[in-house]
Order: C-alpha cells, then structure tokens, then sequence
C-alpha cells in the first residue's frame, strides 16, 4: 500500500513539473515575441500603476490578467520562481525585450533613474 502511495506521489509531482514547465514555456514564447508584458491582476493598484506608468510614457504593452487567465495559478507560480528575492510579489511582473525586468519596484526605479526608456527603445517599444 505505501509502495503505491509513493507512485502516486512521484508521478504527481513529476506531472506538476510538467505543467510548470509548459507554463514557463508559454511565458517565455509571450515574452519573447512581444516588446513589453506585463502580468497584471485586476484590482492590483501596483498592476495599475505599472500599467499608467508604461500606457503614459506612449507604450502599449502586452497585458495578462491573471484572474481572467485559464492558466493564472501556475502563470504566477512561475512568475514567484523568476524572482530571486523571496519577498517579491509575483505581480505586476514586467517583461521588456523578452527579458524579465522585475515588478514595480525595478519598474519605478529604472523610470526614476532615467534606464527604462533606453531600455524600452532597444526593445522596440518607443520609436521616438
């Protein structure tokens, strides 16, 4: 009985890492052929700034929400293992160029320092 409960749990675990890595996949291939993602959830009011925040400087992102997402649970599963510092909220996640750029934390601070404009450019989001 144990023997088949342990069967049970590996291939559990093993289909779950299946689905997380279809799941960084799909990001991936999102990140990769748009300029700017960004990974949202409705009512977020951090998502909300991100988005006012990139919409005023003339950019129009690619925006996911999470909570409209069939895939949200494991898209933000995904998002929580990017981030290296264990205290980041998986959203806002912000994608410039096919690279993670972080949440609104990295957001702000590269608005503020003057980097994510150039970066934004060289992504093909801003012509001007």
């Amino acid at each position: 009985m144990s023997n088949a409960m342990a069967i049970n749990s590996d291939s559990s675990s093993s289909a779950t890492a299946m689905k997380l890595e279809s799941t960084y996949e799909m990001v991936r291939k999102l990140a990769s052929s748009n300029a700017v993602v960004l990974f949202s959830v409705s009512g977020c009011c951090m998502c909300t700034v991100a988005k006012r925040l990139l919409f005023g400087l003339g950019v129009g992102p690619t925006i996911v929400e999470l909570d409209h997402h069939a895939a949200g649970s494991d898209i933000q599963a995904v998002l929580f293992h990017l981030a290296s510092d264990a205290q980041y909220q998986p959203v806002p996640a912000v994608f410039v160029g096919g690279k993670f750029l972080g949440g609104i934390e990295t957001l702000m601070a590269c608005h503020i320092n003057g980097t994510l404009v150039p970066l934004l450019k060289d992504a093909g989001a801003l012509w001007l």
